[in-house]
């Protein structure tokens, strides 16, 4: 079982449940799936861009991406209507729990002047996204072998009610939000 997925069984749902006054635990918010992105407009040019980023993205999720075409032509960006301009991966189950369990624990701590998270990106609906400017902050990619910096955006969907309930479940996973500031 992934590690993740035995925390929040045993610590995550009763500690939930008390808080928020759930008398039964599938009532207890839970991940549902992860939305890995990467828009990569340069493969417009040249597809050595999309064939790179594809592979990156295959060694961090485990799974192969989707290829999203483009739905409008923008001249500005050089782009057509049907360009291949984007990669997307959706995890679930115990691959999800295992790129939760790498993202909090390896990848999120080599980010650069890293502050904490911001903790105003949820949606309303207790899903929380977030960026990423490189990918070279995963343990699976190597920096030497690297052809070009690419960002992504991670998206957490959840099941529960609130942002309140979302950002108490994220933050017993682990997630390093921002503290607020406090006045002196």
């Amino acid at each position: 079982m992934a590690r993740l997925k035995d925390l929040y069984k045993s610590r995550i749902v009763p500690e939930l449940a008390s808080e928020f006054n759930y008398k039964n635990p599938m009532a207890v918010p839970r991940m549902e799936k992860v939305i890995i992105s990467m828009g990569v407009g340069r493969a417009a040019q040249d597809k050595k861009f999309l064939e790179s980023a594809k592979k990156d993205l295959t060694r961090i999720t485990g799974q192969m991406p989707v290829v999203c075409k483009a739905k409008k032509s923008v001249s500005n960006f050089k782009v057509r209507e049907g360009n291949e301009t984007g990669l997307k991966v959706t995890v679930r189950g115990v691959r999800m729990y295992e790129f939760m369990d790498r993202l909090i624990n390896l990848a999120i701590p080599r980010v650069r002047d890293f502050r904490g998270l911001n903790p105003n990106s949820f949606d309303g609906r207790g899903n929380y996204s977030m960026g990423l400017s490189e990918q070279s902050v995963f343990p699976e990619i190597n920096p030497a072998q690297m052809e070009f910096q690419q960002g992504m955006n991670i998206t957490l969907v959840t099941t529960a009610n609130t942002d309140e309930e979302a950002k108490k479940m994220l933050s017993l996973f682990g997630m390093p939000f921002k503290r607020p500031e406090t006045q002196e």
